[in-house]
C-alpha cells in the first residue's frame, strides 16, 4: 500500500463532518449517476442490496458520520475519515476494532473515470454495502484481527486476500460473472472490464494463490479471483491465515501478470 498521494486530505471539524465544495458535491453527484445503473447491471447481488440499504445520497458527498449511523445499527461498524492512504499496520487495526478508515478528498475531474488511489467515492460507494452485511463485515474483521498477529514484513502477504476479494473480487451467476469487490463498483471503466472483457483473466478463488498474487494499485487488474459462492469467503475468515501465509512463502510469489511501474 502506498504512502503518498496525489491529493491533499481534508479535516473533519469538531463534530466529525467535513465541508465539501459546491463542485466537489457535482463530482459525487456525476459519478453516482454514472455508476448506480453501472453496478445494477454488472455488480453481484450482495453489493446491490447492501447499496440499497445505505440508501446513499444521489446529489452531494455524503458524511462518514452518517453513514457510521447506518452501519452502527445494521452491523457494529463505523467509518472514519484518514489522511489519504495509510499504512498497512493501522489499516489492520482499524479493521479488527470494526472502523472503516475512508480517504476524506474527492477525486477530481481529470481522474474521473479511474483514479490510481481510494477517494470519498470509492469508500463510500465502494466499500460499504458490505459493511451492512454481518458476514463481509465480519471478514474484513479477520482480516484485521490476522493483521495484528503478523510482524510487518508479512503484512503485504495478506493484503492480497483483502484486495483480491473485497476490493476486485468476482462472483459467478450461472455462466455471467458479477463484480463485488468496491474498487471495481466505483471504477466506471473497470467495472465492465472485469465481467466483461476477454482480455481479463479469470481464476478460481483459492486462498493460497491469492496469498502468492502481486498486484498493482494504478492499473486495471490483469487477473481476477472468482467466487462460485460467497460462503467461500467467509469459510476463508475461519482459516488459519498466519499458516496460510508461511504456506504462500515457501512457495513463493507467482511472476507478475503486468509490467513494472516505470519511475518518472
Amino acid at each position: 500500500m502506498a504512502k503518498t498521494s496525489a491529493y491533499t486530505a481534508k479535516t473533519p471539524g469538531p463534530d466529525g463532518r467535513i465541508t465539501y465544495s459546491s463542485s466537489e458535491d457535482l463530482v459525487w453527484r456525476d459519478l453516482y449517476a454514472q455508476q448506480e445503473p453501472n453496478i445494477r447491471k454488472w455488480s453481484a447481488p450482495e453489493y446491490i442490496a447492501g447499496f440499497d440499504r445505505l440508501a446513499l445520497p444521489s446529489d452531494h458527498v455524503p458524511q462518514c458520520t452518517e453513514i457510521s449511523e447506518v452501519l452502527g445499527s445494521l452491523t457494529g461498524w463505523r467509518v472514519e475519515p484518514v489522511p489519504a492512504l495509510i499504512g498497512f499496520s493501522r489499516f489492520f487495526a482499524m479493521l479488527a476494532d470494526r472502523t472503516f478508515p475512508a480517504a476524506s478528498f474527492i477525486r477530481s475531474r481529470e481522474d474521473f473515470n479511474y483514479i490510481k488511489e481510494p477517494d470519498i467515492f470509492h469508500e463510500i460507494f465502494g466499500h460499504t454495502p458490505l459493511l451492512t452485511d454481518e458476514r463481509f463485515a465480519n471478514f474484513s474483521k479477520a482480516i484485521g484481527e490476522a493483521g495484528a498477529k503478523l510482524e510487518p514484513r508479512d503484512f503485504s502477504w495478506l493484503i492480497r486476500l483483502y484486495w483480491f476479494t473485497i476490493e476486485f473480487g468476482l462472483t459467478r451467476k450461472g455462466d455471467t460473472y458479477k463484480a463485488l469487490g468496491s474498487g471495481l463498483a466505483s471504477s466506471p471503466t473497470e467495472l465492465p472490464y472485469s465481467v466483461e472483457s476477454p482480455d481479463a483473466l479469470r481464476r478460481p478463488f483459492d486462498v493460497i494463490d491469492i496469498l502468492r498474487t502481486p498486484y498493482r494499485i494504478d492499473i486495471h487488474q490483469p487477473v481476477y479471483f472468482v467466487l462460485d459462492k460467497v460462503d467461500d469467503l467467509f469459510e476463508a475468515a475461519e482459516r488459519d491465515l498466519v499458516a496460510d501465509i508461511r504456506t504462500a512463502q515457501s512457495k513463493g510469489l507467482f511472476a507478475p501478470l503486468y509490467p513494472e511501474k516505470q519511475e518518472a
